[in-house]
């Protein structure tokens, strides 16, 4: 994503190491000194390099506030049952910046990764430039450089000014779950928030998106009307439910019906960003075999309602489960309802921790009813933690503090009584700190 708000240089934080993160705070010391809300210094920056952008495969390209992620995963996996090479750009990582590149369906290797970025800050000359258009651009030239059948490109923050946006004639947009953060990017509606979001629609490109709130649907349809782009929209465009067995989901729109498998991610909202997967593909004039649509039963994307084998799961007591979930904002609070009434059969225990610009109240505020307890965390190293204090002070004194994750488990190892459950949610920064405690590793 492009960071186009203030002129103040960010800190890299901890998530950039390695060879990778020296190179990058060398290019970080580039940033603007003034933000000029354009796109003018990637396309620079890209003519420069011979227009990587414009030598891709098809592209889908995915904007939205909540799903994006796990609606690039379930694109990835269709196409990769269908027996497509596949690229994948992403943001942000957990553990590794090599996540964000997925180059023909293997993650970059820190060699070559470390190569391209010395060839775009040699080619970018010392002239002003952010670390988040250098990574778009590194994406841009690797995918360029490898032979693939599809490249799906999720946007960073927004849309209209956001790095990806130099896409000129993707094969589809898809536009996921829009709803409040990242306010002071973006604006403090819900219509204005769209409209950001709504910046990567383009001229005859078909625009998929899932439910969305009336004033976001307002938004989305007069910004498809003025750029002459047809908008397909759940519900009216495209259909999906639930088998009356639960068992299957049953798409629909106007090229047919199609039974699907249940999606491999957790929780009912993931069947929108399934279905939001097939509707774009569907739309894009790209050929998918029927068989390939099963794809969304084998997805893989961490920290969206992942279940915690590893170290970490291994300090609670036999029997209980710990789930990690890398929501923040209060969408991401609401989507979580349905899946905590269906643990209502066991003690769920919530350790949450945010980031320092979120909405702590209102991302708490759909959970706590469905809590035993709630510990507020902050890890040493999460990058922007919000302290502990102020978690607690969000949840109206429900929470108490952990101080940390590994504190907070082990009281709760102490305790007796039957299996529970432990959520521990809040933030993508925390997330990766914790599956990196895990053991997690990405493939």
């Amino acid at each position: 994503m492009t960071d186009t708000s203030s002129p103040r240089k960010p800190a890299l934080g901890a998530e950039f190491t390695g060879r990778t993160g020296t190179v990058l705070e060398r290019l970080n010391r580039l940033y603007p000194a003034l933000i000029d809300l354009s796109l003018g210094r990637l396309e620079t920056l890209l003519a420069k390099l011979g227009h990587p952008e414009q030598h891709l495969p098809p592209v889908i390209h995915v904007a939205g506030t909540n799903g994006k992620g796990s609606t690039c995963a379930n694109l990835r996996a269709i196409g990769e049952a269908v027996g497509w090479r596949v690229h994948v750009m992403s943001s942000p990582h957990l553990v590794d910046v090599t996540e964000r590149f997925r180059v023909a369906g293997k993650l970059v290797s820190e060699e070559e990764l470390v190569s391209t970025l010395e060839e775009i800050e040699q080619v970018n000359g010392g002239e002003p430039i952010t670390v988040f258009e250098v990574l778009t651009a590194a994406g841009f030239l690797l995918f360029s450089r490898h032979p693939a059948e599809l490249a799906i490109i999720e946007v960073g923050l927004g849309g209209r000014f956001d790095a990806t946006n130099v896409l000129a004639r993707p094969a589809a947009c898809a536009i996921t779950a829009i709803s409040m953060d990242h306010e002071a990017f973006l604006g403090s509606t819900l219509a204005a928030i769209a409209g950001e979001k709504a910046g990567i629609i383009k001229p005859d490109v078909p625009v998929v998106t899932g439910r969305q709130p009336q004033a976001v649907q307002n938004v989305l349809a007069i910004e498809a009307d003025v750029k002459g782009a047809p908008l397909l929209m759940r519900d009216r465009d495209w259909e999906l439910t639930r088998s009356a067995d639960g068992l299957s989901l049953l798409y629909k729109d106007a090229k047919g019906a199609l039974t699907l498998p249940l999606p491999a991610l957790t929780g009912t909202h993931q069947d929108d960003n399934a279905g939001l997967a097939v509707a774009t593909l569907r739309a894009s004039g790209l050929t998918v075999p029927d068989s390939a649509w099963a794809g969304i039963a084998h997805t893989r994307w961490p920290a969206r309602l992942q279940k915690l084998e590893g170290a970490l799961a291994a300090q609670l007591p036999s029997g209980w489960e710990l789930w990690l979930d890398g929501g923040h904002n209060p969408g991401a609070g609401e989507a979580l309802v349905p899946v905590l009434e269906q643990w209502s059969d066991r003690p769920l225990h919530i350790l949450v921790g945010m980031k320092q610009t979120k909405d702590a109240s209102g991302f708490l505020a759909p959970l706590l009813a469905h809590a035993t307890s709630v510990y507020a965390v902050a890890e040493p190293d999460q990058h922007l933690a919000l302290p502990v204090e102020a978690i607690v002070e969000a949840s109206h004194g429900r929470a108490q503090s952990g101080p940390d994750i590994a504190t907070a488990l082990a009281n709760l190892s102490g305790r007796e009584g039957k299996a529970a459950r432990v959520l521990i949610c809040g933030s993508l920064y925390l997330a990766g700190v914790v599956l990196k405690k895990d053991g997690w590793r990405a493939e």
